[in-house]
């Protein structure tokens, strides 16, 4: 996968099913690794576990959001988090599914950038042909 950031959307099962990650997510490419900005419906999160090891939030106020490795797409990631919302701190296993489909292909054209390339030309034209035409007009 080509180095960029991206939106891609998640599934994502276990827990009580109260608590949900926000999808789309932003995936980060560089160098062949991915990572994601995991932001939970929940303040309450202050520690996630992904591949044995801890990542801790990376801000400080409103929903708890993580930075995580990707390790791939369309396979489940098994992850745990920890909530302080109940009485005593507890580890809950959740699985992240992201969803390969919902990425662009990398042989897929930047159609945004294209028209807006597009656009912008027709305009310059338009501003070309209107100044030649009042010049041809103040000449007559």
């Amino acid at each position: 996968m080509t180095d960029g950031v991206y939106s891609v959307e998640i599934t994502m099962t276990g827990g009580t099913g109260r608590a949900h990650i926000t999808s789309p997510l932003q995936l980060t490419v560089t160098g062949g690794s991915m990572t994601a900005k995991v932001e939970w419906s929940s303040s309450n999160y202050d520690l996630m576990i992904v591949d044995g090891k801890e990542f801790l939030p990376v801000n400080s106020e409103g929903n708890s959001v993580f930075e995580i490795p990707v390790y791939t797409l369309d396979e489940p990631l098994p992850v745990q988090a920890e909530t302080v919302a109940m009485s005593e701190p507890h580890l809950i296993d959740y699985v992240i599914t992201f969803d390969k489909s919902s990425l662009p292909s990398d042989n897929a054209v930047n159609i945004p950038l294209i028209a807006g390339g597009i656009v912008l030309a027709a305009a310059v034209i338009a501003v070309a042909v209107t100044a030649a035409v009042k010049t041809r007009k103040r000449k007559e």
